[in-house]
């Protein structure tokens, strides 16, 4: 028989931190995966000690975007930099909707992954990038939903950040024997001088995929 299907939104933790989705309904359709965050009210410590503003995270410029690995071996980036959006009726079927420049947009950055051609996902790996107005992640709070078409919701939040860190690997969707399997990486890390935060992502997973300079 199959498994029951969760009509409840689940929340994934350190402690349970994957869940199948088709459990959760989500074997069809759209489904859209939202960043949405905003700068911390309050500096603490040493930050408030300095008097730092909230205007030092005025022109926070967040990317989303994801790494991908086809069935049929290819690999590939959605991103806004280099104008990457993706294609959701065709190869990766992977769309990133649009790029909020300021957090001020409710809707946040949100990717669409047509669940349609789940047979041809291998993996792929949602990540976030700082393009501009922020070092790292610090003071930033951020949460990350999936919401398939015909499922229940997943969600996480992302823990604070304590590294001088401008990429986050946020979720790994893996297929596994036919059933996408989501697992919260919510991985903050730091590249090395002179390596891009996508390289860095590459590393750290083993994308194995060449990179050149790009802008938006």
């Amino acid at each position: 028989a199959p498994a029951p299907v969760s009509l409840s939104k689940v929340t994934l933790t350190k402690g349970a931190p994957s869940v199948s989705l088709a459990k959760q309904g989500g074997t069809s359709g759209a489904m859209r995966v939202n960043l949405n965050w905003q700068v911390r009210k309050q500096f603490k410590g040493w930050g408030h000690k300095l008097g730092k503003a909230i205007a030092m995270h005025g022109d926070l410029d967040l990317d989303l975007g994801a790494l991908f690995e086809l069935a049929d071996g290819s690999k590939g980036v959605v991103q806004a930099l280099g104008n990457t959006f993706g294609s959701l009726h065709q190869p990766p079927f992977i769309h990133l909707d649009a790029d909020d420049r300021t957090g001020a947009r409710t809707s946040g950055e949100n990717l669409t992954i047509n669940l349609d051609h789940k047979d041809a996902f291998r993996r792929i790996l949602v990540f976030v990038t700082i393009y501009e107005g922020a070092r790292s992640f610090a003071n930033l709070d951020a949460t990350v939903t999936l919401q398939p078409q015909h499922g229940a919701p997943i969600d996480f939040s992302l823990d604070e950040c304590t590294v001088p860190s401008p990429v986050c690997a946020l979720a790994l969707i893996t297929n596994t024997g036919g059933d996408l399997v989501v697992q919260r990486e919510a991985r903050y890390l730091v590249p090395e001088r002179g390596v891009s935060p996508q390289r860095t992502l590459d590393h750290a997973y083993g994308w194995g995929m060449n990179w050149t300079p790009g802008r938006k």
